[in-house]
């Protein structure tokens, strides 16, 4: 009897048997419909046997093979496996992340429509910097290459990509380019329709409708699209004839996995680029300090774009203003309220950033100090004004503002702190005639909102944007020369150790949305800290010393990138109960340290930073060591051990290169 292993969809680390009917044509990589207990389930075949460890009378057959899908070619089947032994995933959620989500009810798919848009003009000329950038990324365009471009804002990097892109599509190859933002796909689309005219593109992330995705990926598998754009989750598109990968803002935190598979699609792009033998590119203006590092050691080509393309376009000029002046209004200080005046009367336009939504942070009573939090979350609810709620923003729980203060009876309620819509009417306030728009996750939620709200811009319909790190990356508006940066300190108070490498990232990010174009920017950054090192670097661009700093740190300290990380998580009804799961763990932990000579350190339990979520407390174990190889001889037999000895009532996870401790 012929016997399938079957990788299902199941928080289960094992393959399933089944036995194969006669007449199907089942081979590896198979996508096949079977039975687990009530359910009809979707798996992949990954192995057929003659032998089974199951009794045969246990054994049910495969109902079907899924003919609307193909096969899983022999490199995905590979990166399942990959993704499962070195993050400590599900082998089946792991072969899942592979494959579209599939319609209820069966239908006839519509190939998508390959538009030739009418021929936009030329961009310019690479200059001498993209040009041997370009070259450094075809320098070894048949085989596993892996290159930082690390180019400051507005260097250029998208059109180095584009240019690649142009000459792989011509020899008859596939291009796979990973973004981190939904929204920016369709800024992509459009620059894609001017640099890649006539390209067959597939798009794939997750706001696409089921049938959407599907048809996208299916362009994919079948090699009809030449480039495929996508989020994280496209790194598992089939591609036959795959010749290059590209993630751009390769330090993006939105590339980790938070949940469910926990993978980094940057890294999963590297290891699938080795398996194809196909270049990879990394591009970024502050590259991860993992990815800097290996670029200083010289693991991957190090290709620099120092300067702007547009030869008009120069860094805007950063200055560090009092963010507690006597003078300030609303959070605004009399430096920034006068920079942004003069924009408004040169018809130009301003970038105010605070990384914040809603009205205020929290609700303060002014006489007894109750302060409004979560019931279920260790947090304090956050005033959406406009709403008329306070809303939690990690369990989504939501109520009316109160009229009078619940433990005293007092009506003077005070909003604490500053968000994006407390901003934005200050601003309305201080400028009645200024067109003032505020982009953040809740002004964006309806679809096609945002691409609404960027063609407002582009079309100098906007005086003041008020937004968070949506608008930090990738946008690109000639009129737009200062940007305002409010709440930046708060970064320099986190117990992460990646807290000032993000920080500084982000800022520099959203400063390169001033002066991109022939009118100079200026950068106002409101500090109480103006000689900490993060502004410091800020105010000279220069990222490779803040790096080079940040980098001597770690070594010093023993974290990334000089050591290796995995985070047990736990959460549960009962503290005593997550607290005692973890202490056993830390407990087993150390004994199979001891006992192999494991060259591994297991931390004691400690509450996570946000201690309860949505009802649950939570808690955490970290493991650290100083060799990759050695942290992962540690992880699968700890892991076998946690799994045969977690009580019901407590969930947990491992999260391999962590990159927070949330």
């Amino acid at each position: 009897m012929a016997i399938v292993r079957v990788a299902l969809p199941v928080a289960v680390d094992r393959l399933f048997d089944y036995w194969l009917p006669a007449g199907l044509d089942v081979r590896s990589g198979s996508v096949l419909r079977a039975r687990l207990g009530r359910r009809r389930v979707l798996g992949v075949a990954v192995d057929l046997v003659q032998d089974s460890e199951i009794a045969p009378e246990r054994l049910t057959p495969i109902d079907e093979v899924a003919t609307e899908l193909p096969p899983l070619p022999a490199d995905l089947c590979a990166l399942a496996r990959f993704v499962s032994e070195y993050y400590q995933q599900p082998i089946g959620q792991c072969f899942a992340q592979m494959l579209p989500p599939l319609m209820k009810r069966r239908r006839i798919l519509a190939e998508p429509e390959w538009r030739d848009a009418p021929a936009p003009a030329p961009g310019p000329p690479l200059n001498a910097d993209q040009r041997a950038a370009l070259a450094g990324v075809l320098a070894e365009s048949t085989r596993f290459a892996p290159s930082l471009l690390q180019g400051v804002t507005g260097s250029g990097k998208t059109e180095v990509y584009f240019s690649a892109a142009e000459r792989v599509i011509a020899e008859g190859r596939q291009v796979l380019l990973l973004v981190p933002e939904i929204n920016l796909t369709p800024q992509l689309q459009l620059r894609i329709a001017t640099a890649l005219q006539g390209a067959r593109v597939a798009i794939l992330h997750s706001a696409l409708s089921t049938s959407e995705r599907l048809e996208h990926w299916l362009a994919a598998a079948r090699g009809d699209a030449q480039l495929v754009v996508g989020t994280r989750l496209a790194v598992f598109a089939p591609l036959p004839r795959l010749g290059l990968i590209v993630v751009d803002e390769e330090h993006d935190a939105s590339f980790k996995q938070q949940d469910g598979v926990r993978y980094h699609a940057r890294d999963v792009a590297i290891y699938r680029a080795r398996l194809r033998a196909v270049p990879v590119v990394l591009g970024s203006a502050t590259p991860a300090l993992e990815t800097y590092a290996a670029a200083r050691r010289g693991r991957y080509r190090w290709l620099k774009l120092p300067h702007r393309a547009n030869a008009q376009a120069s860094m805007p000029a950063v200055r560090l203003v009092p963010n507690r002046s006597p003078d300030t209004r609303e959070g605004l200080g009399s430096t920034l309220r006068d920079a942004i005046a003069e924009r408004i009367a040169r018809g130009e336009q301003t970038l105010l950033f605070i990384n914040r939504r809603g009205f205020a942070p929290s609700l303060l009573c002014a006489a007894c100090g109750w302060k409004a939090q979560c019931p279920r979350c260790a947090a304090r609810l956050v005033l959406h004004r406009s709403a008329g709620a306070l809303r939690c923003h990690h369990c989504a729980h939501a109520e009316r503002v109160p009229e009078s203060c619940p433990d005293c009876g007092n009506q003077d309620l005070v909003p604490q702190g500053f968000g994006t819509q407390r901003l934005e009417r200050a601003l309305s306030e201080l400028h009645p005639a200024a067109r003032v728009l505020r982009i953040d996750r809740d002004s964006t939620q309806h679809k096609g909102a945002f691409a609404t709200m960027r063609t407002a811009i582009a079309a100098g319909e906007v005086d003041i944007l008020v937004g968070t790190q949506m608008l930090a990356k990738g946008h690109d508006f000639p009129r737009l020369t200062l940007v305002g940066v409010l709440g930046a300190d708060n970064a320099l108070y986190s117990a992460d150790f990646r807290a000032t490498e993000r920080l500084f990232g982000l800022l520099e990010q959203v400063a390169g949305r001033a002066g991109r174009a022939a009118l100079p920017g200026e950068v106002m950054v409101q500090t109480d800290f103006p000689d900490h090192p993060v502004y410091a670097a800020l105010v000279d661009h220069d990222y490779d010393r803040f790096a080079q700093s940040l980098l001597s740190e770690r070594e010093l300290l023993g974290l990334p990138p000089y050591a290796h990380l995995a985070l047990l998580s736990a959460e549960g009804p009962s503290r005593a109960a997550v607290d005692a799961f973890l202490g056993h763990a830390v407990e087993e932990g150390r004994s199979l340290v001891a006992a192999r000579a494991l060259r591994c350190e297991v931390y004691p339990p400690v509450a996570a930073t946000i201690a309860r979520r949505a009802g649950l407390e939570r808690g955490q174990v970290l493991v650290q060591s100083a060799a990759r190889a050695a942290l992962h001889d540690f992880l699968p037999p700890w892991r076998a051990e946690l799994e045969r000895s977690s009580p019901r009532r407590v969930r947990w996870s491992l999260d391999v290169d962590p990159l927070g401790f949330a």
